[in-house]
């Protein structure tokens, strides 16, 4: 964990509950993620596989600012948020694994994890592909008349897509409930910003749309939940999308085979002091809204969490070699197939 970088004591401004679901939930992220990244190097785990570490408060702020009949969606930095969302750390795990018993049976891996029933439409791993995607869930939650909207997570890559900005054309014609989140780690897979773009402050894209945009500390999960709550309300009103770019950072490469050699270790060691577990941790214990007890309860839970996930993936099955034919999508009709 990164050192305290202040005396200051800080303020309570919600209450015993939702920060003790924050440092859980951060936790969980990070020693999961933390599991990951070793398994990986003992080829328990293949293929691709990204890293949340450090950007944690993204999930978790926006998670108590939402409701649960809310929907998501994000691109392939996927672990973090259904295991903050409640979705089995043990069948995340088992899909990270390739095995039957993962959240996609072992079919998606890393990239794509998916949880319905607690409506995380999914990690997905084409560039941008997310976005006109969260928009057409959102505009599904507006035809039927709900109050429900969708957060779409990218990262500061994905906004040099065109389907990215046809999408905020279109949220903003049709005043879509999306909620559109870039969480900006400054480097995309490793070039940054700046070496991409005169437009370095990214949320000022949206407001080319005239849809309202706002900068967010995205190491500071207060903020972030104060943020998604107010652009909630404007959605849920029908006053339609809003664009807000965390101001993140990854501890980790952009997957595990990134050497990392556009930035320094001194710039992730400085970010580290701002990290986002820390502060919420050190808010907990500067007004003693937690126990040593329970605080050490907490930290012994997430432990034996991710042990037991482990467990879990090691123990599951492969998935069978006809498990390849099954839940595919098959139009008999389809008009376009030449014999």
């Amino acid at each position: 964990m990164a050192k305290k970088t202040t005396a200051t004591k800080s303020k309570v401004n919600y209450s015993k509950e939702t920060y003790a679901f924050w440092y859980e939930s951060m936790l969980l992220m990070r020693r999961f993620e933390e599991k990951a990244g070793q398994l990986y190097g003992q080829q328990k785990i293949r293929g691709f596989c990204h890293l949340y570490i450090g950007q944690e408060a993204c999930a978790a702020g926006a998670i108590t600012a939402l409701e649960k009949d809310d929907k998501w969606i994000t691109a392939y930095r996927d672990h973090a948020h259904p295991l903050g969302l409640g979705t089995d750390p043990g069948a995340v795990m088992a899909e990270l694994y390739g095995k039957a018993t993962g959240t996609t049976k072992g079919k998606g891996g890393s990239m794509h994890i998916f949880d319905k029933e607690r409506n995380f439409m999914g990690g997905h791993g084409i560039v941008g592909a997310q976005v006109p995607m969260g928009l057409g869930i959102g505009f599904a939650e507006k035809y039927k008349g709900t109050k429900n909207l969708c957060i779409c997570h990218m990262g500061d890559g994905a906004v040099r897509q065109g389907a990215v900005h046809e999408a905020f054309n279109l949220a903003m014609l049709y005043k879509t409930p999306v909620i559109f989140v870039i969480e900006n780690n400054g480097y995309a897979m490793g070039t940054s910003v700046a070496r991409t773009s005169n437009v370095t402050e990214l949320y000022q894209i949206g407001e080319s749309y005239d849809m309202p945009a706002f900068p967010v500390d995205g190491m500071n999960v207060e903020a972030i939940h104060e943020a998604v709550a107010e652009a909630a309300e404007r959605a849920r009103k029908g006053d339609g999308p809003t664009l807000l770019e965390f101001r993140t950072y990854r501890y980790k490469g952009h997957s595990m085979s990134d050497p990392q050699k556009y930035r320094t270790k001194e710039e992730v060691e400085e970010y580290k002091m701002k990290d986002p577990i820390e502060q919420v941790l050190k808010t907990i214990t500067d007004n003693k809204i937690l126990s040593e007890e329970e605080i050490e309860k907490i930290i012994a839970k997430v432990k034996k969490q991710v042990a037991d996930a482990v467990k879990f993936a090691e123990e599951s099955p492969w998935p069978d070699g006809q498990d390849a034919f099954k839940d595919v999508y098959i139009q008999e009709d389809y008009p376009f197939v030449m014999e």
